[in-house]
């Protein structure tokens, strides 16, 4: 089965690309709240890039507007050439679950189920058999370190392996592009380090384009870019 990240660059589409974003909300006295700006952004596939910003800067909403789970004021979003606003909901629901992987800091696995469970959650609702749902799952538990955990449920697992097994869900449809918001937020110094470097080896692995957003300089400088969003506009740093 080819993904759809190979069939968007074979027909020469960027991933994921953000024209003019706009996102406003209205205040508790009425006022409007004007959180992004013109916001625009191209990731070609492979591309690496970490937004960083204030807290309350409209990060988690940007990611929110890249991955379709939200709907902009204006602008639009494109996944592999194809432009979101245009879709209806269950074409929506099913762009999000076949062409985004997301991974939180909170890890949002279903605490009733099993890691390969969860892990099999998107393939399922994509219409895949439950064989091959489970093959794959078992493969990218073991890609991710966790193939000796796979029965064990979220409450079992430490928090690094809860996020291990986030990002393994994540990769089960084969994404465009994989969406990551403060995912070591929760986690100490040394098990943020270990998860850092499994996202940056999936990525060189697959060629998987990856948008982090994060607090985490360490995490930031390992991107090809680093984008601010500062006033609701994204703005380049210097090299990383």
């Amino acid at each position: 089965m080819r993904s759809a990240m190979t069939e968007a660059a074979d027909q020469g589409h960027a991933p994921v690309e953000a024209h003019d974003l706009e996102k406003s909300y209205v205040g508790g006295d009425g006022s409007r709240i004007d959180v992004l700006r013109g916001v625009s952004l191209t990731l070609e596939t492979g591309d690496a890039v970490a937004i960083t910003g204030a807290s309350g800067s409209g990060k988690s909403t940007l990611l929110h507007l890249l991955g379709a789970l939200d709907r902009p004021t204006a602008g639009k979003v494109l996944l592999g050439g194809r432009d979101v606003s245009a879709l209806g909901e269950d074409e929506l629901a099913g762009a999000r679950n076949r062409q985004v992987g997301f991974v939180f800091q909170f890890h949002h696995l279903l605490r009733e189920f099993t890691a390969i469970e969860n892990v099999m959650m998107p393939a399922l609702l994509s219409g895949r058999s439950f064989p091959d749902a489970r093959k794959r799952a078992r493969a990218l538990l073991a890609e991710v370190g966790l193939e000796h955990r796979e029965t064990h449920k979220p409450r079992q697992l430490s928090g690094g392996e809860q996020q291990r097994v986030a990002v393994a869900r994540a990769l089960m449809n084969q994404p465009l592009v994989l969406l990551a918001d403060e995912p070591s937020g929760n986690l100490d110094a040394s098990t943020s380090l270990k998860l850092h470097d499994l996202l940056f080896s999936i990525r060189e692995k697959r060629d998987l384009s990856l948008i982090v957003v994060t607090h985490n300089r360490n995490l930031a400088t390992r991107a090809d870019r680093i984008l601010v969003l500062e006033e609701g506009r994204l703005q380049p740093t210097a090299g990383v």
